[in-house]
């Protein structure tokens, strides 16, 4: 446990929640830029040029907020929540040695778990990482899922061996440390004290409504002209970005083979399973203190927003560091 001058909070929820207002409004409520700087935990949100079908906070939405951890990647890199992990906590002691607070945002579950709560991931050897990719073009994965079977019986049977980057992982860390390699899931003891977590929320009739207003708005703004950027990128090269919710769907759409509206409704129902998986992850860690944001989608929603983050501050400056 590290022990900081100020506390670290977090603010975590489902895909269309308003976790971006929020936290924006909270941190002006701290002190505005000079005071709070955020952190975003967003795997998606590390990609370049990867704005619309994100929904990546604009610089007016940001309203002056430092952000982190947003824009790292190029298309063509893979996300690796280790690396993660080091930046983002780089990032939290660097904002609190100049007296400001950290706020870290987003709803990737285990982003926000390798950078708050006391979790170790195992290292990486690139050269093993190339040796290993190469035999499985060469040989096949299956020699190497009955590598993984002999070394790891455990860890076979548990991933998806059917998925060559899992299969690598998992026989990478058993060649290296020797030990048993198998899925990390949080024990919601936090890495930083002290620590507050804001999880915020909508009713599921207005969080529906919210998602498929999102997903006829990314097209409306231009996510197939940003998918034709991404794809002069590389996008197609990559392993993690290509993945992220809208781009397959606005790749078909480039492509021919599904209509414009198919592409709206295929995306609101990802995004729906999107957040039926955060709630659930979320759900399970006890230290979350629940805010309901439904009332922020109607008529006078940003006096709502406001009063929350106010409430939410005075949480915050309780655990001290002013």
């Amino acid at each position: 446990m590290e022990v900081l001058p100020r506390p670290v909070v977090g603010v975590v929820g489902e895909t269309a929640s308003g976790k971006t207002s929020f936290s924006v409004a909270l941190a002006h409520v701290l002190g505005g830029p000079d005071a709070a700087e955020i952190v975003s935990a967003d795997a998606m949100q590390l990609y370049t040029g990867m704005d619309i079908g994100t929904a990546k906070a604009t610089e007016t939405e940001r309203r002056g907020i430092t952000h982190h951890q947003i824009d790292v990647l190029d298309v063509r890199e893979e996300a690796s929540v280790a690396a993660y992990q080091r930046q983002a906590r780089a990032d939290i002691r660097s904002i609190v040695s100049r007296g400001k607070f950290p706020l870290i945002v987003g709803g990737s579950g285990l982003y926000i778990s390798a950078a708050l709560d006391e979790l170790d991931f195992p290292g990486t050897d690139p050269r093993l990482r190339a040796e290993l990719e190469a035999r499985a073009q060469t040989d096949g994965l299956d020699t190497l899922v009955a590598e993984l079977a002999d070394k790891d019986p455990v860890s076979a049977a548990t991933i998806d061996t059917r998925n060559p980057r899992r299969v690598i992982r998992a026989l990478e860390v058993v060649l290296l440390t020797g030990r048993s390699y198998t899925p990390v899931f949080p024990a919601h003891t936090s890495h930083f004290e002290p620590t507050l977590i804001i999880g915020v929320r909508r009713e599921r009739e207005a969080l529906h409504a919210a998602i498929e207003e999102r997903a006829r708005k990314m097209f409306a703004s231009g996510l197939l002209d940003e998918t034709e950027r991404l794809l002069a990128m590389g996008l197609d090269e990559g392993t993690t970005a290509k993945k992220a919710t809208g781009y397959a769907e606005a790749i078909a759409v480039l492509r021919g083979e599904m209509s414009l509206e198919e592409a709206i409704e295929s995306v609101a129902q990802g995004t729906r399973r999107l957040a039926k998986k955060q709630r659930t992850w979320f759900k399970r860690d006890p230290r979350i203190e629940w805010i309901d944001l439904t009332a922020a989608g109607e008529p006078g929603g940003a006096a709502v927003i406001d009063q929350l983050a106010r409430e939410t501050a005075n949480r915050v400056r309780s655990l001290g560091g002013l």
